[in-house]
């Protein structure tokens, strides 16, 4: 296998670059009224940039004439599972999700997150454009239209314990919430612990649990950092979001209407994603208390930078256990169209 490629650990490693696109009025589009189920209203990608893209974005670039109500799936009594089945049925018309949700619906939704495959956020979306097509193609025959991607920050190890490297994860108990960060944390000989996000401060304040998975920013949002002491700032996963429609919804709109919504969207995901990279950065700022970090408060975790033997340990676990544990649970075609893209891009081969 080739060798996997890596990154220092720089805020410029960490941001992806992508053209600027102007946002311009559009003039003469029909009446369109829009229902939207956004992501976890509670995180920065939704009150950042999805709730204000559908509320304020469209309407005023089309002059009014379309208009969107959003709400999080989560303020709907929604889990997030069920966002894929809804919107295929057409009970929900547009709405985004976490790829992840969907692992046990079909294994190529991990193909683009698996642990420890883009060790920054220009990886992470070269891999997920390159594989875009397949999941184009899939969702197709479940009545879906895929609109794009985005992504959360990058998800890393906060531990209150002395974790200074991989292989200090053995026998510790640790928070995930995939099956490839399970399958991550178990390949160093750690025990994965399923717990709500909400409830991962106490566990860690009473040793529930020795270590939990967020992102970094995430983390900090949630003061992770009065419980933990030290923070790993290698990116397991980056738990991509899939924006998508109902495609007989989608169909019936018009068509000015599907290229207005898709050429904005597409410069929302591209600021979703410049976002990504930034708020990692930020988050190994604040959670450590850095000079670099701007909000008010600032935590006093140590920031641990992982090592050369890390990464050769991560590359390792990849090849030989990740990789070849989701090619035995995907289908033929999955896994080719696996190493025709990402696998090309990050220099590894699935065998099936």
């Amino acid at each position: 296998m080739k060798k996997l490629a890596t990154a220092s650990l720089t805020a410029a490693a960490l941001i992806v670059a992508v053209p600027a696109i102007a946002q311009e009025k559009v003039e003469g589009l029909p009446k369109t009224e829009l229902q939207i189920a956004g992501g976890l209203s509670n995180l920065t990608l939704y009150q950042q940039h999805e709730q204000p893209f559908w509320s304020k974005t469209v309407p005023e670039l089309s002059n009014g004439q379309v208009t969107a109500t959003i709400k999080g799936f989560n303020e709907m009594g929604l889990k997030g599972p069920e966002m894929l089945r809804l919107m295929s049925q057409g009970v929900i018309p547009i709405g985004t999700s976490t790829l992840a949700y969907f692992a046990s619906d079909n294994p190529i939704n991990e193909a683009i997150d698996l642990a420890g495959l883009a060790p920054d956020v220009e990886i992470a979306r070269k891999i997920t454009e390159a594989y875009k097509p397949a999941y184009e193609a899939f969702y197709d025959k479940q009545n879906i239209k895929v609109l794009g991607f985005s992504s959360y920050p990058a998800q890393v190890l906060f531990c209150n314990a002395d974790v200074n490297a991989l292989a200090d994860l053995k026998g510790k108990k640790v928070r995930t919430s995939s099956r490839t960060q399970a399958e991550f944390v178990e390949a160093f000989g750690a025990g994965a612990v399923t717990i709500p996000f909400g409830e991962v401060v106490p566990a860690l304040q009473n040793g529930v649990v020795d270590c939990a998975i967020t992102g970094s920013m995430s983390g900090y949002s949630a003061k992770w950092y009065e419980v933990s002491t030290h923070l790993f700032a290698l990116p397991i996963n980056w738990n991509q979001q899939i924006h998508a429609a109902n495609k007989a919804y989608w169909n019936k709109l018009d068509p000015k209407v599907q290229d207005f919504l898709q050429t904005n969207l597409d410069a929302m995901f591209d600021r979703i994603w410049e976002a990504a990279g930034r708020e990692t950065q930020e988050g190994y700022d604040c959670n450590t208390g850095a000079d670099a970090c701007t909000q008010p408060v600032k935590g006093k975790m140590k920031l641990v930078v992982p090592s050369d033997d890390d990464k050769q340990l991560l590359k390792k676990m990849l090849e030989e256990t990740i990789v070849p544990k989701w090619a035995a649970r995907c289908s033929a075609q999955c896994v080719n169209d696996f190493n025709t893209s990402v696998g090309e891009i990050i220099g590894v081969k699935a065998q099936k």
